[in-house]
């Protein structure tokens, strides 16, 4: 559906076409695709096969009948074709255009656009999919909305995963801290999504759109892993990817009970006391330390087992660790000493 979308986002040449369809007012029934499917609930009409274009569409629109396009959108391939599809197949819809709409789209499995002449509407009609194609002023209305609560849940999230560095350092991490932050993660990742569908329908007129969600969600990047990794159960960490998707399915209301959350994330006590402690690895504050390759910080904290013992480690210590150098021990040793003193500031001053 998304790709689909993007094909008939603002600055391409489809869409160009769907616009001078709707200012001219006659409607449109057009299907992306031909294969014998197609071929079989077609009657009448020309076959074409020209290139496209926007004026040739809005021309051939003007025709009673529909026109179907190549499966790439850029041929024209038949023009005034009347659609037979089965009758039987269930729609929701009462106009005879956009009951046609989604029947074509059902039996073929091709994305079929219906164009509404007295509403001024597009609808994109995929499977058992209908998506309305709105204005971009509309849509660039709700990014906005989107990107204003987007930067009020970046704010909190620093601040929670702040916290749970400080209380990482001092070793005072509970199953409810962890879960406060996964949350988070997933909210900022949720409204992340919903605004790159807006970019997506908003074509050429979501570039602004796009940086400004590029800025706010910049730095996050692999967190969700690092957080996975540092506290779930050795036998959990191979299941991140699975736990990424459990976290997606969950519901509003479930996203908000964080023993839901300890429970998907396979936390220790979940179920009997959110207060339980729960030691980290050292994986996510090992990942703010500059130019450490991933190799390496496998091997550090497979060395050293938790972050507690990572911290208090010497230069000396770090040295027995296979592929790192005394430069590259000292680095780590200032990198994580400047992290922990940082994250105490920000949490006590």
């Amino acid at each position: 559906m998304r790709g689909t979308i993007k094909a008939l986002a603002p600055g391409t040449e489809l869409r160009d076409g769907l616009e001078r369809i709707l200012r001219g007012r006659t409607g449109g029934l057009i299907i992306l695709g031909l294969d014998p499917t197609v071929e079989s609930i077609s009657s009448g009409g020309f076959d074409i096969d020209v290139p496209f274009s926007a004026t040739r569409l809005r021309e051939l629109s003007k025709m009673d009948g529909g026109v179907v396009l190549s499966n790439d959108s850029s041929r024209i391939r038949k023009a005034g074709v009347q659609f037979l599809p089965d009758p039987t197949i269930p729609t929701s819809e009462s106009g005879t255009r956009h009951r046609t709409a989604e029947r074509v789209a059902k039996q073929t499995g091709f994305p079929v656009i219906s164009v509404s002449a007295s509403m001024r509407t597009v609808a994109l009609y995929m499977g058992e999919y209908r998506h309305v194609l709105d204005a971009s002023d509309t849509i660039l209305g709700r990014a906005n909305q989107a990107l204003a609560t987007l930067e009020r849940y970046r704010v909190r999230l620093d601040e929670v995963s702040g916290t749970l560095f400080a209380l990482e350092v001092e070793d005072l991490v509970t199953v409810r801290d962890v879960c406060v932050v996964v949350q988070r993660l997933e909210m900022v990742r949720r409204i992340s999504q919903e605004i790159e569908g807006y970019i997506v329908e908003l074509g050429t007129d979501g570039r602004l759109v796009a940086l400004q969600l590029d800025e706010l969600i910049g730095g996050i990047g692999s967190d969700l892993e690092f957080v996975v990794r540092d506290y779930a159960p050795k036998a959990e960490t191979g299941r991140i990817p699975e736990i990424e998707n459990d976290l997606a399915r969950l519901g509003a209301s479930d996203l908000l009970d964080l023993g839901q959350l300890a429970a998907v994330l396979g936390l220790p006590g979940a179920s009997e006391n959110l207060d339980t402690p729960i030691a980290p690895s050292g994986y996510r504050l090992l990942s703010k330390v500059p130019r450490l390759p991933a190799v390496v910080r496998e091997r550090i904290v497979s060395h050293f087992g938790s972050l507690q013992k990572l911290l208090a480690a010497s230069v000396d210590e770090l040295l027995a660790v296979e592929g790192i150098g005394e430069q590259r021990a000292r680095a780590v040793r200032e990198g994580m000493s400047r992290l922990a003193e940082s994250s105490i500031l920000e949490r006590y001053v």
